[in-house]
């Protein structure tokens, strides 16, 4: 034996579990091919958010949430309906458990911390026993995702320090080594070393090949989000309708799938591959760093959505309530994308940008950073940027002006002033009282009526057309792709399983290649803050487990 485990992919899952196995003693093997200036891999890429359940800092933001509630909420948001959920259901109650107890505690005691304001996503479809978040539970990690890696990356140079920890960069796995008793190892293939930025392509010339033998193989490799190609083979077309033509990539090309088809060759169990989260916010990055990158915006409630045609969507379809539903509902026009119209005055309070690289001020972890880049003059410098140079941008100060601006991006979808005008003006008729039957309006009002929203994240309400709060700025909306739900089927100790039921001996899976635990512990729709969360915790189990 080279190693007691041996840990494919050292993104956020297979740190979690690499730093569990080597505190109980074990000898272990982190393989990845890319090489070390990734080590962390899709996490570090993200805002840093976490689902946590009653925390200090949402009772400091009078904030009243509940393991029951938050069960609530997830099982509405999930609708398990088949009978391959069983697991997945269990690592959902498993990781509210967590959630909402140890949590917090553990990654404390890494070195984590959390920005005080606490985010309110995916607030939900309307009703009470469905999706969404009843209450804010989005927190959002001091340095953002790579607040989130750091603890974890520097535990495993520790670890390489004291010989505990073998990290090998630059190793692809191309197949597992497996006999009649289950798994015993890994073979692949050497690549050139390459330094190239974080997340850009890297070479895939061979200069070698490997073969490790262990106990236990963890397979931690992430998703499907970086092959539109398998994107659009796995898409639910009975739910959502033909996958659109065209997406923007949230994610690096390495992030393929392919480790994830090498154990099904192998008869590991792959379950709920149709179910997968896709933003709708999308914007084309003018900055790129890997092929068709794509940023997503954060917005809050204010922005006026229209669907390709000029129509203004309905509810669940406002901006920061319902993904799927929005989803649907936007492809349903044949079209790919949608458009914001909105105000500066909105733009500047309501507009953020995933991703650690968008945010310096998260990044920095400095509150002065934070109050000069949210509450100064302007929208935060990366917003301010993709205003100026992004292409999917359109300022001006008339809305007139501002559609042939649109039409001019989307020839193949022009859209009709007067009904743009007629629909806005309605809207903006609604703003006078302070009650209104516009779901949206109403949407902003509750809103604000949680001060976290009202100090950094939701204007005060105004008409659109009002000069005062200008300029008029819309923007196109792509298709982003981001996440896969599904993934092989694991059991509670993250053992991967066959079609039949039965574990593959040796063979275990975390992160978002095993759909965060069990297969896809999200059910049909995400909370947000779930994905770094479920890598964290089901390498967490996997690591207490081989």
């Amino acid at each position: 034996m080279d190693a007691d485990v041996i840990i494919i992919g050292a993104g956020l899952a297979g740190m979690s579990a690499a730093h569990e196995a080597v505190k109980r003693g074990r000898k272990v093997i982190l393989l990845d091919q890319e090489g070390p200036q990734s080590l962390g891999g899709q996490a570090f890429w993200s805002l840093g958010g976490l689902f946590m359940v009653d925390t200090p800092e949402q009772r400091r933001m009078r904030i009243r949430d509940s393991h029951a509630l938050a069960r609530s909420d997830w099982m509405g948001s999930a609708r398990f309906d088949r009978a391959e959920d069983a697991n997945p259901r269990k690592w959902a109650e498993a990781y509210l458990d967590f959630a909402a107890g140890p949590m917090r505690a553990y990654l404390s005691a890494l070195g984590m911390s959390w920005f005080p304001v606490v985010g309110w996503a995916e607030r939900g479809g309307g009703l009470a026993t469905g999706h969404g978040n009843s209450v804010p539970r989005f927190h959002i990690t001091w340095g953002a995702g790579e607040g989130v890696v750091a603890p974890f990356a520097a535990r495993m140079r520790e670890a390489e320090a004291k010989g505990q920890l073998q990290l090998n960069f630059r190793h692809r796995v191309t197949a597992l080594d497996y006999h009649d008793d289950g798994v015993e190892g890994v073979h692949g293939d050497i690549l050139a070393d390459d330094d190239a930025p974080r997340g850009a392509p890297t070479s895939r010339e061979i200069t070698g090949s490997f073969d490790l033998k262990a106990g236990a193989v963890v397979i931690t490799t992430g998703g499907i989000g970086g092959n539109q190609e398998v994107v659009r083979d796995y898409w639910p077309r009975d739910r959502l309708g033909m996958p659109p033509e065209h997406m923007v990539t949230g994610v690096p090309d390495y992030v393929d799938g392919k480790m994830q088809l090498t154990a099904e060759r192998a008869g590991a169990h792959v379950i709920n591959r149709d179910r997968m989260w896709h933003y709708c916010e999308g914007l084309k990055n003018w900055d790129p760093i890997w092929p068709g990158h794509g940023i997503r915006v954060l917005p809050g409630p204010s922005s006026l959505w229209f669907d390709a045609d000029g129509v203004r969507m309905e509810a669940p379809c406002l901006p920061g309530f319902d993904t799927a539903a929005t989803l649907k509902r936007i492809l349903q026009t044949g079209h790919a994308h949608s458009w914001f119209i909105l105000t500066q005055s909105i733009i500047e309070k309501e507009f953020a940008l995933s991703g650690s690289e968008q945010n310096p001020d998260l990044v920095a972890a400095k509150w002065k950073a934070v109050l000069k880049e949210r509450l100064g003059k302007g929208a935060t410098r990366a917003v301010e940027a993709f205003k100026e140079k992004g292409e999917d941008f359109v300022v001006a100060r008339d809305l007139d002006t501002l559609i042939e601006g649109m039409n001019r991006l989307t020839p193949e979808a022009t859209l009709d002033p007067a009904e743009i005008r007629t629909q806005i003006e309605a809207r903006d008729a609604q703003i006078a009282n302070p009650f209104s039957k516009d779901a949206q309006i109403m949407a902003i009002r509750s809103a604000r009526a949680y001060r976290g929203d009202r100090l950094i994240r939701t204007a005060r309400p105004h008409r659109i057309l009002d000069p005062k709060h200008g300029p008029l700025i819309a923007v196109r909306l792509n298709i982003l792709t981001r996440k896969s739900l599904g993934g092989l089927h694991t059991d509670m100790q993250g053992r991967v399983l066959q079609p039949g039921g039965q574990p593959f001996t040796g063979l275990f899976a975390a992160g978002e290649a095993a759909g965060f635990g069990g297969g896809g512990y999200h059910g049909y729709n995400a909370l947000e803050g779930t994905f770094l969360g479920g890598c964290i915790f089901s390498g967490k189990r996997v690591g207490e487990a081989v």
